[in-house]
């Protein structure tokens, strides 16, 4: 594989196999796009990617992370995020994937710059949050509240909602988040599921939910367009999920008809043990692309474009994603496709300059 070839998922045709990472811009108002997403998402439209990914949108108003989050859980956040995406159309033909997500306990939260990994002190503001148990996330956090079967069916219902509304809105990539310490996450970890019922105790049974949801979706999501996961590698933690647990998962998703997995890792506490460094979660992508033959993303501290290039050569991953890179330069891919006299779509306004 090279870096620079094209991918072809489905009817879709990524360029190359560098996709711009979905970032929380905290930023969204009642769950709409800002002034703010205009410009981040303009620039980032036309950086050279292979894809560009929006960021996690809550499937409903209290699946929120914070209360700027954007939502797709009504008809103002589909009228408003559709505005948005005729905007992306008009200055670039990258292709666009969205990221739907629940919060579950880890919601009701401040803005990460505002007070980093703590709960909404705002009484007036904030929401109860609910979860597979009625286990805190971090010593600082509430106790959620326990779902009931009858509101896991409507979660389940607002996955497949936000994903009818994504179709309409015409976006190429849709990615279900099951990752980060999110109500999938929480469902699929031991650490924060100890329910008796059918959807906790066993593996099978935590991952219940996220089959269910994708199937559901599988069931209205165009075949020609993408339909993929971000998923948990391990949780980096004691009695935490595993490698072979994420395994056990991806290969029950392939069946439901995934096209691909994002592969991060940790996040369902609020302290880890993770140790931050570059490409810290390639290994577990390797293995997951290894024991399931699925398209395998990987993600995390990617920052150089020779990083990205070992790994896509040395068969770790089938594409990679990159953040920090493309906010500090976002023309950088541009320019290294250039030096490599490599075919690349530039905006005109940019031509006598790049």
């Amino acid at each position: 594989m090279n870096i620079l070839s094209p991918l072809k998922i489905n009817n879709i045709i990524l360029p190359n196999r560098i996709t711009v990472a979905s970032m929380c811009q905290y930023s969204a108002k009642n769950g709409n796009p800002s002034t703010w997403h205009y410009g981040h998402l303009q620039q980032l439209a036309n950086s050279g990617a292979g894809m560009l990914m929006l960021e996690s949108t809550a499937v409903e108003m209290n699946g929120r992370i914070t209360l700027k989050d954007l939502a797709l859980a009504n008809k103002e956040n589909e009228n408003s995020l559709k505005n948005l995406v005729k905007y992306i159309r008009t200055i670039s033909k990258i292709p666009l994937g969205l990221q739907i997500s629940h919060a579950g306990r880890k919601g009701s939260a401040e803005i990460p710059w505002i007070k980093s990994n703590h709960p909404l002190s705002r009484s007036k503001k904030k929401w109860k949050t609910y979860a597979p148990s009625a286990i805190r996330r971090g010593a600082h956090w509430p106790i959620p509240g326990v779902l009931t079967i009858s509101q896991i069916k409507k979660i389940t219902n607002d996955f497949k909602s936000s994903a009818k509304r994504a179709k309409r809105i015409g976006f190429d990539c849709l990615e279900i988040h099951m990752a980060h310490g999110y109500l999938l996450h929480e469902f699929f970890s031991p650490i924060s599921n100890k329910r008796k019922d059918n959807y906790g105790g066993t593996l099978e049974n935590r991952c219940k939910l996220l089959i269910e949801i994708i199937q559901e979706i599988r069931k209205i999501w165009p075949k020609k367009k993408i339909l993929g996961a971000r998923v948990t590698g391990q949780d980096w933690l004691k009695n935490g999920s595993t490698i072979n647990d994420c395994v056990y998962l991806v290969k029950k998703l392939k069946k439901a008809g995934i096209d691909y997995v994002c592969v991060s890792s940790g996040g369902i506490l609020s302290k880890t043990n993770i140790i931050f460094k570059p490409g810290y979660q390639v290994h577990l992508a390797k293995e997951i692309k290894k024991r399931t033959g699925v398209i395998t993303r990987t993600t995390g501290m990617i920052t150089k474009f020779d990083q990205a290039k070992k790994i896509i050569n040395s068969g770790s991953a089938d594409i990679v994603n990159m953040a920090r890179k493309f906010i500090k330069s976002p023309t950088w891919l541009i320019n290294t496709i250039k030096k490599k006299n490599k075919k690349i779509e530039i905006p005109g306004p940019y031509k006598r300059c790049l």
